[in-house]
């Protein structure tokens, strides 16, 4: 969303563009580096349901500090209703809870780079709920950049689907365990996003109001799915934190941080450059892949990167509003 400044303003504008640019630039870093640090520091023996309630519950320790700071603690307290929570954040909670554990598991089985291009997939869907739900229309080179992002979804399926340069060497480990739980995990995203958006144009929740709401939710759904999952059964067995050692607590944090931080470029810049941070986080995975892992991208990779840059550039870049408003 455009904001017009005021001439009077200057001096506020220019400190607004300041924390923006320091909360994209951290958001840059996080949306790059998660993929690796998760790699490196998650076992695989790590139960994921315990690393997801765990990084709820950071998220909701730093969004109530960030409220708390603002001297909203009480107000939100006192205004807070259990139906109004639930109508609001429940149903989100739920998906995004479901998409975070698919996550986890792509992860362990895509390279970094592939599984930065394919969550990439979630502004495909993410238009498409907002029009089911919303009725919010898409520009003509909106339409053309979402089948750049199909066609870059593709060849990196091919691609991995018969890579042998992945974290496993069975190509349907790859397939069933990396590449279709985070196209699933885009479809819950893009239905989360949608409903969100209709939740806080009808609630008006603010962003860490919310955050907390869906963290708490969304973990009450996974602890109450181990009654019967296999993660519940391993928890029973080992132990909630079976497989954690002090650097599991990194990618834990880092990503509770990264959720904070989406709330904040969103409301202080809106969705376009939360877009740009997304393109410029798959440069920056790109490069400490190849610097870390010493593995250069595959030529599916290298076709398609262009394909989702581009694509994600020209969706932010025209959005149908923008037409609406010069006719």
């Amino acid at each position: 969303m455009a904001v017009t400044k005021p001439k009077g303003s200057t001096r506020s504008s220019q400190a607004t563009s300041s924390r923006v640019w320091l909360y994209s630039s951290l958001l840059t870093i996080q949306y790059g580096v998660q993929p690796l640090i998760s790699k490196r520091c998650i076992r695989r023996e790590v139960i994921v349901t315990s690393s997801v309630v765990a990084c709820e519950a950071v998220k909701v320790i730093c969004a109530l500090i960030l409220i708390a700071r603002e001297g909203g603690l009480k107000r939100s307290l006192k205004e807070w209703t259990l139906v109004g929570s639930l109508t609001a954040s429940g149903l989100p909670a739920a998906i995004y809870a479901l998409q975070n554990s698919l996550l986890q598991i792509s992860y362990k089985n895509l390279d970094s780079l592939t599984f930065s291009m394919l969550n990439q997939t979630k502004l495909f869907f993410t238009a498409l709920f907002t029009y089911i739900i919303l009725g919010q229309k898409q520009s003509i080179q909106q339409i053309g950049a979402l089948f750049l992002l199909i066609m870059a979804a593709v060849l990196l399926s091919i691609g991995e689907g018969s890579s042998k340069g992945s974290s496993s060497s069975d190509p349907d480990q790859i397939l069933f365990n990396g590449i279709i739980p985070i196209l699933v995990a885009s479809v819950l995203s893009g239905l989360a996003s949608a409903l969100c958006q209709w939740a806080s144009q009808v609630k008006k929740h603010t962003s860490y109001m919310m955050t907390v709401e869906m963290s708490v939710v969304g973990s009450l759904c996974l602890l109450a799915s181990t009654f019967k999952s296999p993660d519940g059964e391993a928890i029973r067995q080992h132990g909630f934190f079976y497989g954690w050692t002090p650097l599991t607590l990194i990618p834990v944090i880092v990503n509770a941080v990264g959720g904070i931080l989406v709330g904040l470029v969103t409301s202080y810049a809106g969705g376009v450059r939360k877009g740009f941070v997304i393109v410029s986080a798959l440069l920056v995975t790109a490069l400490l892949q190849f610097m870390f892992d010493g593995k250069p991208p595959s030529p599916y990779c290298l076709v398609a990167f262009p394909l989702v840059v581009s694509s994600i550039s020209i969706y932010q870049k025209y959005p149908y509003w923008i037409k609406k408003k010069e006719s």
